[in-house]
């Protein structure tokens, strides 16, 4: 009998371990939404798993879609270990980009453009071909894309308490997706040889995030992303799998920080320039 109750309460302990907090109510998710919309900070997700992270950021996506209209991409988010450490995960998280998020270089965004607004140099793709959805290297991945897209990304981490945050709760709010600011696309070259050479620039470019006078915020190699940045492609198109989803022709793809999270301040221009990515021109953003 003594067995028989120590078995079940390790089977209990086991179902109570994979269960986690369970995914957040509708309710409470559309709190977080109403939030989001209002630029006010939401209750923080606590406890979550993978699973719970996942099946909330699905229903907080159902309403950003009604509110925003189409999706016109993903991010892939903690694709950096250094940002990895920051959220105590140690893999990557994905989000949806919804029409109107990105922003032409040059513009000007209000500093509180969120409940928690940050920025960090980052890099857009635009899908080519739906082979992308089968890549495994990063030569396959630039074989099915036709624009490399110099990129600062405005994220909002949302919640009350964003050190609180974990990779399932980064995903349960949609990897913080709110704004950015695109550059001049490059675009990705014909030749075999000159696509190599593309590859080898992205490892090894040196990001640089400065102000408006120059002076450093912040840098990263382009190794920096999963040893090379189109690899958070990769694995994108293996996560998206997972959940019944693809990449489609046009859509851009946010590959994650190059730089750290900073919060922005009135009067404050960034600049993003790409150090040995040869005809990447810098792309800027001008906080009021």
């Amino acid at each position: 009998m003594h067995r028989k109750q120590t078995l079940i309460a390790v089977t209990l302990a086991i179902a109570g371990f994979h269960a986690g907090a369970e995914c957040l109510t509708d309710a409470q998710v559309n709190d977080m939404a109403e939030k989001i919309a209002a630029k006010a900070p939401a209750a923080n997700p606590e406890g979550l798993n993978e699973a719970d992270g996942a099946c909330t950021r699905a229903k907080l996506n159902a309403l950003l879609e009604k509110r925003h209209g189409k999706v016109v991409g993903y991010k892939a988010g903690l694709t950096n270990p250094a940002v990895q450490k920051r959220f105590n995960y140690d893999q990557p998280v994905w989000g949806k980009l919804y029409e109107g998020m990105v922003l032409p270089s040059g513009s000007t965004v209000d500093a509180a453009f969120g409940a928690r607004p940050l920025f960090e140099a980052d890099m857009l793709v635009r899908v080519k071909s739906a082979a992308i959805n089968q890549a495994k290297t990063p030569m396959d991945v630039l074989e099915a894309v036709d624009q490399v897209i110099p990129f600062i990304e405005l994220p909002d981490l949302v919640v009350q308490a964003p050190p609180r945050l974990n990779g399932p709760a980064v995903s349960a709010i949609n990897v913080g997706a709110r704004l950015g600011v695109a550059g001049t696309p490059l675009a990705v070259p014909v030749t075999r040889a000159e696509r190599y050479a593309m590859l080898g620039a992205l490892s090894s470019m040196t990001v640089v995030l400065a102000d408006g006078n120059g002076a450093e915020l912040g840098k990263g190699k382009g190794s920096d992303i999963l040893e090379h940045p189109l690899n958070a492609v990769v694995w994108l198109a293996g996560a998206l799998a997972k959940e019944g989803l693809a990449m489609k022709p046009g859509d851009l793809i946010s590959l994650g920080s190059f730089s750290p999270l900073l919060p922005p301040k009135a009067g404050l221009t960034a600049t993003v320039t790409y150090q040995g990515l040869p005809g990447a021109q810098p792309v800027s953003v001008s906080f009021k």
